[in-house]
């Protein structure tokens, strides 16, 4: 899997990736001891909305950033995100209210929601190689699910020596060098494509999006890893602690439980992809998902948790981490900032359902019957993938062009050409504006 770190350009794009990542996790962390030290007992009203603001952010800004990404060079706009995102967590030391952690996280969020997108659809213009664009995108898995595991360790080190606010300015200095490390090298410029207006721009990642069968099956798949994963991120601390009346350091380990199931499931997909088509490996993982759920509802203990938090990890990891290969698919290098962009709206979406529903139903009626509706939704999920994710998913689709002049350059492109039928590999485009019907 190391051996895509070779490359230059993508070694520095990563080490921004996992410096920027730990940058995040020490404000995480930081931000958490602010709210409680300005709201008290309110704290963690404080950051569930704070945590609503960041998916509302990401859902809104995503396919604006999209659009963007499509007329500015990739570099700077880059570069600018994370000089953002440096001058607002530079800012969060000096907050005294409310408002303004909840004024100051929507702009970090929406300055991540801008440079997330962006940022993932560079990575296949650096790694043209499916194979290392497979490891690449089991690698930036792993980044997520260490930094998970790592920076509260990190953040709890720092404050034995500093105080939390300071946090604030590791942060700081994680963007900064970030940005240094975009800067540093030299990113493939992407082709132009026709002139839009700004609406069009804006929507065309999320029209293509829904339009091609994979990835509609894709945004199935992530509604039925919202819904898990809200159960383990939002709930953990209350079975572990109010259901199972335990500590601290026993939350600690279930969510390294799950976290460490991720990696797993991250480290050995590489191989597994080289084999196996991502269909049947994220529909088996999403299955899993809804599974899970139901046992939790009716196996309790601490060390049934643990096991079933490790396979939960696996199973949302193998649901994930392929879903960089489907949109590399789905894409040209013109249209893939905005794709991407959609897809992270879309997906993020989802878990500005479940978050909510996760918190609410979970303190109203029970973690038992909180876990068996969640179960619910990441099968209806997994349910819609299945069907609207063909079995037979190739990438070179026959189709006609009804309009398309006979000497139009176009139908160089593709071979077995009928008529007015080609094939080739089929994505969403000017030229390709719905997914033909099998014949």
């Amino acid at each position: 899997m190391l051996k895509v770190l070779a490359n230059r350009t993508y070694r520095h794009l990563f080490l921004a990736q996992v410096i920027a990542l730990v940058g995040t996790g020490l404000a995480t962390v930081a931000l958490g001891l602010l709210a409680y030290e300005i709201a008290g007992a309110n704290a963690g009203a404080v950051l569930g909305t704070a945590l609503a603001i960041k998916m509302i952010a990401y859902v809104a800004i995503a396919p604006i950033a999209g659009a963007l990404a499509d007329v500015l060079p990739r570099k700077g706009m880059l570069v600018t995100l994370d000089l953002v995102r440096a001058g607002v967590a530079l800012a969060l030391p000096f907050v005294t209210q409310v408002w303004q952690i909840y004024l100051l996280i929507f702009l970090l969020q929406s300055a991540s929601a801008a440079f997330t997108p962006t940022f993932q659809a560079t990575i296949p213009d650096v790694l043209p190689d499916e194979a290392q664009y497979t490891r690449a995108l089991s690698l930036s898995r792993l980044a997520y699910d260490l930094e998970n595991l790592l920076s509260p360790s990190l953040a709890a080190l720092l404050l034995l020596i500093v105080s939390y606010n300071s946090l604030f300015f590791g942060t700081v200095a994680g963007f900064v060098a970030s940005a240094l490390l975009v800067v540093s090298v030299m990113l493939p410029k992407p082709k132009k494509g026709a002139r839009r207006s700004f609406f069009e721009r804006t929507t065309r990642g999320l029209r293509a999006y829904l339009a091609t069968p994979r990835l509609r099956g894709l945004l199935a798949i992530s509604l039925a890893v919202a819904a898990a994963g809200s159960m383990v991120i939002v709930n953990t601390v209350v079975l572990v602690q109010g259901e199972l009346g335990l500590g601290q350091r026993q939350t600690a380990w279930a969510l390294a439980a799950f976290g460490g199931g991720s990696m797993i499931a991250a480290l050995f997909l590489p191989r597994l992809l080289d084999w196996a088509p991502d269909r049947p490996v994220m529909l088996t993982a999403a299955a899993a998902l809804p599974v899970a759920l139901v046992v939790l509802a009716f196996v309790p203990g601490y060390g049934a948790l643990l096991a079933l938090w490790l396979a939960t990890g696996i199973a949302y990891g193998a649901a994930q981490t392929p879903s960089g290969r489907l949109l590399r698919r789905s894409s040209n290098e013109e249209g893939r900032p905005s794709l991407f962009a959609a897809h992270f709206a879309a997906s993020h979406a989802c878990w500005l359902l479940c978050y909510p529903l996760a918190g609410w139903l979970g303190a109203r009626i029970g973690l038992d019957t909180t876990a068996l509706i969640l179960a619910a939704i990441s099968l209806t999920g997994f349910t819609v993938a299945v069907i609207v994710w063909p079995r037979n998913d190739t990438d070179e689709v026959d189709h006609d062009h009804a309009d398309l002049a006979h000497d139009d350059p176009h139908w160089a492109e593709g071979h077995h050409r009928l008529g007015r039928r080609h094939r080739h590999a089929f994505v969403i485009d000017d030229l390709h504006t719905a997914w033909p019907h099998s014949r």
